[in-house]
């Protein structure tokens, strides 16, 4: 099948709030529930997952078109960024993983 007929599928099929794992790892589709003002939609999730195959964060960055995803890539790419970063990490202790690898259904993209 093909995606857009896929992702057709799923907006019209799926559950509220369910999430559809795909083939590049930390990246996932959610359908978002309808509203008194838009219909139900669907949004990329971005979580990269660790070493252990769990997810990094409890909640991922949600986007929603290309507008947010440019922005996104404009703040991640700034240079500023790194700095900022080096600064926390020699700041804040070092925090541990834990918890058990899990095996989801994958959509292919």
């Amino acid at each position: 099948m093909e995606l857009a007929a896929t992702l057709k599928a799923f907006i019209e099929e799926g559950q509220d709030w369910e999430r559809k794992h795909t083939s590049v790892k930390g990246v996932s589709i959610i359908r978002l529930p309808a509203t008194k003002n838009r219909a139900a939609s669907l949004a990329i999730d971005i979580n990269p997952v660790g070493d252990n195959g769990l997810p990094m964060k409890k909640k991922g960055i949600m986007i929603m078109n290309a507008a947010e995803l440019a922005a996104f890539r404009a703040a991640f790419n700034n240079e500023k960024i790194d700095g900022l970063i080096s600064a926390l990490e020699e700041v804040l202790p070092e925090r541990k993983a834990a918890g058990k690898p899990a095996k989801p259904d994958v959509l292919q993209i």
